[in-house]
């Protein structure tokens, strides 16, 4: 199935490389419970019904934009089972003129995921893989993820890996179980060497760990960083230099909607004093070119 078939990629202002489909349109939803009262909270997004994938087609079709879809798969650490992947992949496919499908794959599934992984890339032509280390309850480079690691690489499809705090289980006692500890961007280093193949996107400004971030993506050429789950006018001032200049070709926008608005983001990062050559790399360019849209 070739998902891109539809998109007119010259025609879109910008693509968004994380957005979460976090209902399904048969009503299951991605967090339960207190980690979800606990990302509201965070959020300030308290009483506010989360889109379907095809609401969020919608949404992005009305700015002319692209995202990149996916959800996260935390079953074995938090029992809740995740928005189905071969739902989101279908749902992306019949929009595939705004919508790309990432899977959410929980590493702790061993085969049995590494199987999802080959299958959903080949039948639905999802693009690339999101890990939540501390949703998961893993370290990246945990040899227990490398046979799907291995998948990837094989295929050229990029792991997207959380990184830094998250607002999942934020002021919930005890943080609701989620450690933080696993999102260092120094564990996705060891991924990056023993994998030279692989693409990788870190997403978010990495606190507290921003330099190592910049390091690891300065380091590795496949290494990306994606700038999602923050208003750009918090971003710390090294981020900025960076994707002004040595990783211009490597940064990516991605907002974390719905959880913060593609429109918000937009508006602050016209802000920053990002050179005019380089703003429509980090919009669109990069992306185009990292998810193989211009092939």
């Amino acid at each position: 199935m070739d998902v891109m078939a539809k998109m007119n990629v010259d025609s879109l202002v910008a693509i968004d490389v994380h957005a979460h489909a976090e209902v399904s349109e048969k009503g299951g939803e991605s967090l339960s419970g207190a980690l979800k009262s606990g990302a509201d909270d965070y959020f300030k997004l308290a009483g506010q019904r989360r889109p379907t994938v095809p609401e969020m087609a919608a949404f992005y079709r009305e700015r002319n934009m692209a995202a990149v879809v996916f959800t996260v798969d935390a079953e074995t650490a938090t029992g809740h089972p995740p928005v189905p992947n071969d739902e989101i992949a279908q749902a992306c496919a019949d929009n595939a003129d705004v919508l790309i499908p990432f899977a959410g794959l929980d590493p702790w599934k061993g085969k049995a995921a590494v199987r999802q992984a080959r299958r959903l890339i080949e039948e639905y032509g999802v693009r690339g893989v999101k890990f939540h280390p501390n949703l998961q309850a893993f370290f990246p480079n945990d040899r227990m993820a490398y046979g799907l690691y291995e998948v990837l690489e094989e295929l050229r499809v990029p792991a997207l890996f959380h990184t830094g705090q998250t607002g999942i289980g934020a002021g919930v006692p005890g943080g609701g179980g989620v450690r933080l500890k696993y999102s260092n961007p120094l564990y996705v280093d060891d991924v990056a060497v023993d994998f030279p193949g692989l693409p990788i996107i870190l997403a978010h400004p990495s606190f507290p760990w921003q330099d190592e971030a910049l390091a690891v993506a300065t380091h590795k050429p496949r290494v990306h960083i994606d700038l999602s789950g923050w208003s750009p006018k918090y971003f710390p001032p090294q981020l900025v230099q960076y994707a002004n200049t040595l990783l211009k070709d490597k940064v990516l926008f991605g907002s974390d909607y719905p959880l913060i608005s593609p429109d918000r983001w937009l508006a602050d990062f016209e802000k920053l004093p990002i050179k005019d050559e380089v703003r429509p790399k980090i919009l669109k360019d990069n992306a185009v070119r990292l998810l193989g849209l211009d092939a």
